[in-house]
Formats: structure tokens, C-alpha cells, sequence
């Protein structure tokens, strides 16, 4: 079975999470002096690596041979996990163990040592989506947790996590990634899988993904039975708009022609979404070209 480009290519270590240099330098630095937390909120948009780093922390805090703070990934904790053969590193996905019942079955379990590891890891996924008698059960582990444990939560929506529980953990953001940082990951993806591919391609595809790393994989993903990726695969499998089209858009709009502007916009495919999303990207190219080597984000 084919394996998502964003899974096998999923950071092993800290040094390999791209754009979130503040995170990973802390988490480290707890890792290599022994300085754990026993409660972490990840939180940030979407595929920026909240997950990845949740993981590369857990087999960091078991590794039995840390390199600089990065897990070995070789030692025999390490591959239990990444062969995900343990029992002690939980993945929970809140959407769907939210209830109070779920809560109270996780604070019946935690108490119990670990079997393989020195911690018990606990990765609660989407944890806003936990109902409020659900946080309030989770709340007397988090005021009296067993050594042996570490919970970390994830989520996109940091606002809806109860200040209560948001006092008894370390809090750390997810910055959005730059469309630099997405494309230079794209390139190198491309060249490991031997893809040939315009040179533009990189920058189209992280472009359209938002700042998030998995939604360019992803579309990646959709290119690659292809034997030579172009601009304009790209911009078939992201929906975005003709580039020569926008073009002639934009200098209708700089004429302040709104007739000429209403006709190309009747010939260009996309939903109204894509065409306005393209259109600020198009502003954003214009305005760097004329201040000159301004960062993308």
C-alpha cells in the first residue's frame, strides 16, 4: 500500500522539524537536562508539526542513548515506539474520546507504571474537542499526575482549552510556516523520490498550501505518478487559477477596467474562494517584486 508522502517523510528527530526553531531549541534542552514537564500544549494551525514534535519528544524522553536531545532512534526504546510495539506512548484523537467516560478509563490507567519505558506518554490530539465534564475528570491528573507521566495536547483552537487546565501546562505555538521553508522541503522531497519537475513547481505548490507542510505534501502526493510535474499539474490538482489569466487580471485592475476585469474573471475556472486566494498570493508576488528580496511571510 502506497504510504502518504507527509507520513513517510514525517521528522524522526527535533533538528528535522522545519520553521519551529524556538519549540524544538526548548523541548531539547528539557530532554538533554532532564528538565521534563509532566503537562505540554501544542497548539497552532494545522500541519505545522504539532503531532511530529509530540512524537519525536516522546521517544526523546525514553531514548536510551539521546543524542544532543534528539532521540537515537536506533536504541531499543526508540524502535519499540517507532514500531509503535509498546503499550506506554498513547495516541488519542479527542474528537472521538471526549466524553467524561473516555476521561475517567484514561485516570483509571495512568496510575499503572510503565511497561517497556520510563514514561508513559499520553498524545490527546484535537484536545479542544474534549467536553467540559471530560476536562474537569482530566484536571485532578493534571494537579496530582505519577512521575512516570507526560501528557501532551494538541490542538488548533488553544482558546477553547479551559484556563484551568491552561495553568497547569507548558504552552508552546506552532508558527505557521513560510512559503520558503514549505517549497525548499518540496524541492528536496522531489529530488529523494528522483522527480523531474518545472522549476517553479515548489513555490506553486507551497503557495497554495497555507503554511502548513501537510497540505503541500499532500497535494504533492497527487503528482507523483506523474513522470514530470508542471506549473500546470499544479495548478489542476490545487484548483488555482490560469497564471497568464491572472496576469491579464491584474493589469485590468491596475487600468481600473472593470469591464476587461470582468471578462477574464468569466473565462477563469476555480470557485470564488480559489480566485480570491489567488489574487491575494498575486498581490503578495507583485508587492515583494517591487520592494525588492522581502521574505514571503
Amino acid at each position: 500500500m502506497h504510504q502518504a508522502l507527509y507520513r513517510l517523510y514525517r521528522p524522526k528527530t527535533f533538528d528535522e522539524i522545519l520553521g519551529q526553531d524556538a519549540v524544538v531549541s526548548v523541548l531539547k534542552e528539557q530532554v538533554r537536562t532532564g528538565a521534563i514537564g509532566h503537562a505540554y500544549l501544542f497548539s497552532g494551525m494545522r500541519g505545522t508539526g504539532k503531532t511530529s514534535c509530540a512524537k519525536v519528544f516522546a521517544r526523546a524522553l525514553n531514548c536510551l542513548d539521546p543524542q544532543g536531545g534528539n532521540p537515537c532512534n536506533h536504541c531499543e526504546n526508540c524502535e519499540k515506539i517507532l514500531e509503535e510495539a509498546t503499550i506506554d506512548i498513547i495516541e488519542m484523537d479527542a474528537a472521538s474520546n471526549r466524553r467524561i467516560d473516555d476521561i475517567r478509563d484514561l485516570r483509571e490507567r495512568v496510575i499503572y507504571l510503565p511497561q517497556d519505558l520510563k514514561y508513559k506518554v499520553y498524545i490527546i490530539d484535537e484536545a479542544h474537542m474534549i467536553t467540559n465534564e471530560g476536562f474537569n475528570a482530566l484536571l485532578k491528573t493534571l494537579e496530582e499526575p505519577p512521575s512516570h507521566l507526560v501528557f501532551i495536547l494538541a490542538t488548533t483552537e488553544p482558546e477553547k482549552i479551559p484556563k484551568t487546565i491552561l495553568s497547569r501546562v507548558q504552552r508552546f505555538h506552532f508558527a505557521r510556516l513560510s512559503d520558503k521553508v514549505i517549497a525548499n522541503h518540496v524541492a528536496d522531497v522531489l529530488r529523494r523520490e528522483e522527480k523531474t519537475f518545472d522549476e517553479d513547481v515548489p513555490e506553486k505548490i507551497a503557495l497554495r498550501s497555507g503554511g502548513a507542510m501537510r497540505d503541500a505534501l499532500t497535494s504533492l502526493d497527487q503528482l507523483m505518478h506523474l513522470s514530470h510535474i508542471r506549473t500546470e499539474d499544479v495548478e489542476e490538482v490545487t484548483g488555482s487559477s490560469e497564471t497568464e489569466g491572472m496576469e491579464i487580471l491584474f493589469e485590468a485592475i491596475a487600468k481600473k477596467d472593470a469591464v476587461a476585469a470582468g471578462n477574464v474573471l468569466a473565462t477563469m475556472r476555480g470557485t470564488p474562494e480559489v480566485l480570491l486566494s489567488d489574487l491575494t498570493l498575486g498581490a503578495r508576488k507583485i508587492l515583494r517584486e517591487k520592494m525588492g528580496t522581502v521574505p514571503a511571510r
